[in-house]
């Protein structure tokens, strides 16, 4: 499976913007955004970033989308195209389509502290789908679908880590959690209200349309 594999500090230099892709560590002063204010590749900070043209200026909306759900051009290409064909304004038929993956939801119930780790999590078989083992993590939820940890994975230091943290996690409307058991549930399908994102999904539209 295709993925990306070089540091991901240098995706938030890339676009000049926290796009909080591990976590925790944006908030401290290891986040490389906070060290470099620079793109990757610029030797010295007095060098002014090139003024953007407006093709470029979509690009970069574009590139931090993916670069905020983890996902290759070519994934993306084809989420945006389902977005096409659904009823609705494009762009956010294409938030709505990206918040329903797995992972993401994994990461919305507080499960992982970034969609890279909730990845990996699902990758690992540590969760099911509606009673179902699901290690795919682009996956689409649907409303009342039920995300819970394996038995197995309940034994996990992870696990008793995260029953003691949870409680200071914040979980969107669309999706409900106990914080007993660990099980999330899909109440309703996001709306593009309910979602808080570093990009402008109608600037990506414009980006396609050209």
């Amino acid at each position: 499976m295709a993925r990306y594999t070089q540091a991901t500090c240098r995706l938030c230099r890339r676009v000049d913007d926290k796009l909080m892709l591990k976590g925790e560590r944006c908030f401290t002063s290891k986040c490389a955004l906070e060290r470099r204010h620079v793109p990757p590749g610029y030797r010295s900070t007095s060098r002014r970033r090139p003024k953007k043209s407006d093709r470029g200026l979509q690009l970069r909306e574009k590139q931090k989308g993916r670069y905020t759900y983890g996902i290759l051009e070519r994934q993306f290409r084809k989420f945006f195209a389902e977005a096409e064909r659904l009823p609705g304004a494009t762009g956010e038929n294409l938030l709505v389509l990206l918040e329903r993956r797995l992972d993401n939801v994994v990461y919305r119930l507080g499960f992982a502290s970034s969609r890279s780790q909730a990845r990996q999590l699902v990758r690992h078989g540590h969760f099911l789908l509606n009673d179902r083992r699901t290690d795919v993590p682009s996956c689409l939820v649907k409303s009342g679908d039920v995300v819970a940890w394996r038995d197995r994975s309940t034994q996990t230091e992870y696990y008793k880590t995260l029953v003691q943290e949870i409680e200071d996690k914040t979980i969107p409307g669309w999706l409900t959690l106990d914080t007993q058991k660990l099980v999330g549930r899909v109440l309703a399908l996001p709306t593009s209200g309910d979602i808080e994102v570093k990009f402008d999904e109608k600037v990506i539209v414009e980006f396609y349309a050209r």
